[in-house]
């Protein structure tokens, strides 16, 4: 089992990576294009692009779809990490201090990710995956 596990540890890597990538993207999508339920509590309801928020929904959804095809993934991954610390401690923290009581579990769960992959890169089924061996051949 151990030998199977190593053998599709960058694959699963990168199936984590996409994934999050890409349902971080949804959240930008949610504030900048009012899809996916709208951002608040009127379906199809968007945020003003030049506001905090605004920022917010252009750094998940182009951050999210950097991580997601692997191109530029450290640097989107370390702000989107930022990006949600800062989500946390803004519109979290005040609310309790335990992420459980004040809804901002999801928040800490990216951040800590997003500085995972950060640390790490994109791996495998990646862009830069993908150019580095075209060019390497």
């Amino acid at each position: 089992m151990r030998g199977f596990v190593q053998t599709c540890t960058p694959y699963l890597y990168a199936l984590m990576r996409i994934v999050l990538g890409l349902l971080f993207a949804c959240h930008g999508a949610q504030k900048l294009f009012g899809v996916l339920g709208g951002v608040g509590e009127e379906p199809g309801a968007t945020v003003a692009l030049f506001s905090l928020m605004g920022l917010a929904g252009v750094i998940e959804l182009a951050g999210g779809l950097l991580i997601a095809v692997g191109w530029f993934t450290h640097i989107a991954a370390f702000l989107a990490s930022g990006q949600m610390a800062a989500a946390y401690f803004m519109s979290h923290a005040p609310r309790g201090f335990w992420p459980l009581q004040n809804g901002g579990e999801i928040a800490v769960v990216y951040c800590f990710v997003f500085l995972y992959i950060a640390a790490q890169g994109a791996g495998v089924l990646s862009i830069y995956s993908m150019r580095n061996r075209s060019s390497s051949s």
